[in-house]
């Protein structure tokens, strides 16, 4: 079967043929430019929500699921939360809780997350509905980086071996470029080779993946095929169909409807402003307003 070609937003998994490695390669550009676009943050929170974004999407491909996958990273610093969440058909969306005391781009000091998320979790979700069983995996934010709390957790699972590196830019239009490449290492009881032989194959795969610059990963011009190929050509890379990445979020009036259901009398007194209520989307920023009739009726129905 004939695979899908991207040239930019997507997912494209591959194969090391040599060694039977699974990886996937996250190219973002439109699409993490448009996520962060809905936002009003500040500049060393853009960055760091282009990362999440890239890293949600990179983690959601390692996944067999038919519903969301949520990236959440919750602390007690200057970014209380942020969530990025994938859906199975490669809808993508974040958003943010920001404070005053945001440090600036220069006083990151390449440690993103003690200086802006603080101590806290990253939360792993699946969730795929009302009748399956939601699936969570939580690890501490340990480390300078969302890579370092990542291998973090890969170190401390006994059913996932992964390594993964990620970069993110501005474009030097207005917008944002992200990418990421990650491996995956298979079960013992799934593979055909010896464990020594696997040993040296995740040991050489790894090496070459260190060797993939940051800017070939966010790279415009240099396309997918043509960088898993200059980093895994000698062992034999397969391509497979690429999922397509887009913003994609899921609110929408009916929702607000059910919010003001849930609301008491006196709440919705309270949030009224000239009569109406606005309820405003968290990770799209779209606005929706009441009347006291439309409130009423939504009330009622």
């Amino acid at each position: 079967m004939p695979y899908v070609s991207l040239d930019d937003d997507l997912i494209q998994p591959f194969l090391i043929e040599e060694s039977g490695l699974r990886g996937r390669l996250i190219r973002m550009g439109p699409t993490v430019s448009d996520v962060i676009g809905r936002h009003d943050l500040p500049p060393a929170v853009q960055s760091l929500m282009a990362e999440f974004v890239v890293l949600a999407s990179a983690l959601s491909a390692t996944l067999k699921f038919d519903g969301i996958f949520t990236l959440q990273a919750k602390g007690n610093g200057p970014v209380s939360l942020m969530a990025a969440d994938v859906t199975t058909d490669g809808g993508v969306r974040a958003y943010a809780s920001v404070g005053d005391d945001v440090p600036d781009e220069t006083e990151i000091n390449g440690s993103p997350v003690p200086r802006l998320f603080g101590a806290g979790y990253l939360a792993f979700t699946v969730d795929q509905g009302e009748h399956a069983e939601l699936y969570q995996g939580i690890v501490e934010l340990q480390g300078a980086t969302l890579i370092d709390c990542v291998h973090h957790y890969f170190q401390q699972s006994d059913q996932f071996s992964a390594a993964i590196t990620m970069a993110a830019e501005k474009d030097g239009k207005g917008g944002w470029r992200a990418g990421a490449l990650m491996l995956q290492r298979l079960p013992e009881d799934e593979l055909s080779f010896r464990k020594e032989e696997m040993d040296e194959a995740w040991r050489r795969a790894t090496i070459l993946m260190s060797s993939c610059e940051k800017s070939e990963l966010t790279s415009a011009t240099l396309s997918a095929h043509q960088l898993l190929f200059r980093l895994f050509h000698e062992d034999g890379v397969r391509v497979f169909d690429a999922l397509p990445l887009q913003f994609s979020c899921r609110c929408s009036r009916d929702r607000g409807e059910g919010i003001l259901k849930m609301l008491s009398a006196e709440e919705i007194e309270d949030y009224k402003v000239d009569g109406h209520i606005s309820i405003k989307c968290e990770f799209c920023s779209t606005e929706e307003w009441f009347d006291s009739a439309q409130i009423e009726a939504a009330r009622a129905s």
